[in-house]
């Protein structure tokens, strides 16, 4: 073999082991025994981060991850305890939250794995499929209480609203309430699949949810005429989006920084479109 093939030979298989490594995200050191993961937060984001973790376990099958859905604000206390290696937070985080207001000093790091589109959603059988921005916002409030007002057959309206500490909560009441009350009438559910299944039960009810909870028994209402779609989220027509961090302390672990790095990557974000709008490659902050 001549010395100019093996150089030749030498720079292709090069190539291949950087193109590898970029489509999977640096692969993390390896352990003297197995590793596991705890990540607690936002309910909203446990759909899509068991598909990431899954994958993950199945490059690297020593790293194995425990969930604790408690919601995004839940998360971050854990993760600050050192109860959590990862917060999932399904919002912007707060100037309070990242860095300490005296010293300026940062308290939480984090990266963007995703970006979700919040549905508006209605029992199946409920004919209505588009409402304005102004008329969600009536319902809420409790200003329009019969789906007749809206055309729709589907009787008495129930709204369904989630708890204190659900980042959804928050990013809802910020978009759609902007300063108005969810009316007092509201059924409060703990989770999204609480949401989701009730309802999926109930002709009258409506809600919001992830991208990642649509299914059978319900059907997301277009807002302002745009659906929620992976493509409606990822080119800004739709209105209530957010983002999806995996929030860390400062100068986590290498571990930590490789499932971050994935989930960034190539391949996570691959996983990542199946339902929800991706995000640029770059770092965390």
């Amino acid at each position: 073999m001549s010395a100019k093939f093996s150089a030749i030979l030498f720079l292709i298989v090069l190539s291949l082991a950087v193109a590898l490594i970029g489509s999977c995200g640096q692969p993390p050191p390896t352990p003297h025994g197995p590793i596991l993961l705890h990540l607690a937060g936002s309910t909203s984001m446990q759909p899509l981060l068991h598909d990431l973790a899954a994958a993950y376990s199945e490059r690297y099958e020593y790293v194995g991850f425990d969930f604790s859905a408690v919601g995004s604000a839940a998360g971050i206390e854990l993760l600050q305890r050192g109860n959590a290696d990862l917060a999932l937070v399904s919002r912007r985080l707060r100037p309070e939250e990242e860095y300490d207001s005296q010293t300026g000093k940062r308290l939480l790091a984090y990266t963007v794995i995703a970006q979700d589109g919040i549905a508006i959603v209605v029992n199946e059988k409920n004919p209505l499929r588009s409402l304005t921005m102004y008329q969600v916002r009536k319902i809420f409030e409790g200003q329009i209480l019969s789906w007749a007002e809206l055309d729709s057959p589907a009787g008495d309206i129930q709204v369904i609203s989630r708890e204190d500490g659900s980042a959804t909560r928050d990013v809802f009441e910020d978009l759609v309430m902007r300063g108005r009350r969810v009316t007092t009438t509201a059924l409060i559910m703990p989770s999204s699949e609480a949401v989701r299944d009730y309802i999926a039960a109930h002709e009258g009810a409506i809600g919001y949810l992830s991208l990642g909870y649509l299914g059978p028994g319900i059907a997301a209402l277009a807002i302002d005429n745009v659906l929620p779609s992976r493509e409606t989220v990822e080119n800004g027509s739709y209105p209530l989006t957010r983002p999806f961090l995996l929030v860390s302390l400062p100068d986590p672990e290498a571990q930590i920084v490789a499932f971050m790095q994935f989930a960034r990557s190539p391949a996570g974000q691959a996983i990542v479109r199946r339902n929800y709008g991706g995000v640029r490659a770059g770092g965390a902050r």
